[in-house]
């Protein structure tokens, strides 16, 4: 789904840039949880943001926001990662650790630190801020090219899974795919979001329902170890390109909040 990450990339860019006030950021990231809170993870982060560190005190998203604008953020970056694409992590250490144990993360461009939202109770998430090993940088993803990905991929694993006779039409697909949907988050975007970097990200989420139900379709455990490896295989290519239109539509929507707060210097 969506994550997290993506909701204060985007928001907070606009904030930044002079797009959304600081409540509409504080507001978007309760999408995700009721309470959020920001601790640091080495001393570095801790004095450059004015942070405690993990296990002591936490600090509030207000205090996160004021140390954005005090560094002089301006542009922040989504980056999922994976187990064999690490890209915008900015080498390895705690924070490419956290990012791929959690899947997600926002680095601060520039600055030379990055943020891991994770769940630590119910109805509380903790941001960690972390220092960078070694600079980062994402190489940038034009949304037409991530958007043709997109739909490359949909062709090619269609194909496949039709050619591994594993793509069933069993009873009850399309409520299936409506509920996995409903359970997402309804997340909200800033006034100002290019409208196609929305309907990119908004394909990406339903093709990402239809890959959790195609995986799930082994009723009773019908299908053999290696017919299920088969479908995990085509199945790749579709969830990278997944992942792939949902960090460029973010990192779009991110890009023209920046130019738009450029032009208003």
């Amino acid at each position: 789904m969506c994550r997290p990450s993506a909701t204060l990339a985007v928001w907070s860019s606009a904030w930044l840039n002079g797009a959304a006030a600081s409540d509409d950021v504080l507001d978007a990231l309760q999408d995700w949880a009721e309470a959020h809170d920001v601790v640091a993870a080495d001393p570095a982060a801790a004095d450059a943001f004015d942070l405690p560190l993990a296990f002591h005190r936490a600090a509030t998203p207000v205090q996160l926001l004021l140390a954005l604008r005090a560094q002089g953020a301006v542009s922040v970056q989504l980056v999922l990662p994976v187990p064999g694409d690490v890209r915008g992590l900015g080498g390895g250490g705690p924070f490419a650790e956290a990012a791929l144990r959690c899947g997600e993360a926002v680095v601060l461009t520039g600055l030379g630190f990055g943020l891991v939202p994770e769940s630590i109770a119910e109805g509380l998430m903790r941001w960690t801020v972390y220092s960078l090993a070694a600079p980062a940088s994402l190489e940038y993803q034009p949304l037409p090219d991530a958007e043709h990905g997109l739909t490359d991929a949909i062709r090619a694993s269609a194909g496949a899974l039709q050619a591994l006779d594993v793509a069933s039409d069993r009873p009850g697909v399309r409520a299936e795919l409506s509920a996995h949907l409903r359970a997402r988050p309804q997340v909200e975007w800033p006034a100002g979001t290019p409208g196609r970097a929305l309907r990119v990200l908004q394909r990406a989420e339903e093709i990402s329902a239809i890959l959790a139900v195609a995986q799930a379709d082994d009723p009773g455990g019908a299908l053999s170890a290696s017919a299920v490896n088969r479908r995990a295989e085509a199945l790749r290519p579709l969830a990278e390109a997944v992942r792939g239109a949902r960090t460029a539509s973010v990192n779009e929507a991110v890009r023209v909040f920046a130019e738009q707060g450029d032009r208003q210097v």
